[in-house]
């Protein structure tokens, strides 16, 4: 193993629900120049490890957390001022990917990949970049294009997006327009676009399309 190239150490937060998983990171990220490791196993142990330490120079976590969203975790410590977070996750649902990026990630990498990968993606981080894991890049290199009723991929923008979500999540234009601080009217607007780039004034159709696109979830 060769060690992290800068001199000084660096501190991170590793979150995941496996002991020996995260033991493991643990060890590896030592071997990299880590100076020191907090560990946590759930949401509501590392917002308190968080609260305690101040942003890190890292956190590490899995997006499968047993009593939240691991996604709301990455938005949260960015939040707060951390300033890299790398997503270490068992799925490579496009969502999940997606989101993991649009909620301030800079790496998702994949527990199955190899230490090697591993490692490298979380170097890349630490100096300053981003990295996917090869097996979800083609998911990125996408982007949230949905194919319409005639096939044709078509490009949606992140509000388009968001508002799609909130559609499938059930929410009223008032209540879509409520969450992103939007009138209704605007809402309906959003809509509109979307129903002319994918072909369809239906909001089941829509929704329906987006989904199997992998946009949302």
């Amino acid at each position: 193993m060769v060690p992290h190239p800068r001199e000084e150490l660096f501190s991170v937060l590793v979150v995941d629900d496996h002991p020996l998983l995260r033991e493991a990171i643990s060890a590896r990220l030592a071997q990299m120049g880590a100076g020191t490791v907090h560990e946590a196993a759930t949401v509501a142990e590392a917002r308190l490890r968080a609260s305690a330490t101040g942003p890190c120079d890292l956190a590490i976590l899995d997006l499968g957390l047993p009593d939240g969203s691991g996604i709301e975790l990455v938005t949260e410590l960015r939040s707060h001022g951390w300033p890299r977070v790398v997503v270490l996750a068992s799925s490579d649902d496009p969502y999940a990917v997606r989101a993991a990026f649009q909620a301030g990630a800079q790496a998702y990498l994949l527990k199955s990949a190899s230490p090697v990968a591993v490692t490298d993606g979380v170097r890349r981080v630490l100096e300053g970049g981003v990295y996917a894991d090869p097996g979800v890049a083609p998911i990125l290199a996408t982007g949230t294009r949905v194919p319409g009723t005639d096939n044709t991929p078509r490009e949606l923008s992140s509000r388009e997006v968001q508002v799609l979500q909130l559609v499938a999540d059930g929410q009223s234009n008032k209540e879509i327009g409520e969450e992103l601080n939007l009138s209704a009217l605007t809402v309906k607007s959003h809509l509109s676009r979307i129903g002319r780039k994918l072909g369809t004034g239906d909001r089941a159709q829509m929704v329906a399309l987006a989904m199997r696109a992998g946009v949302i979830r």
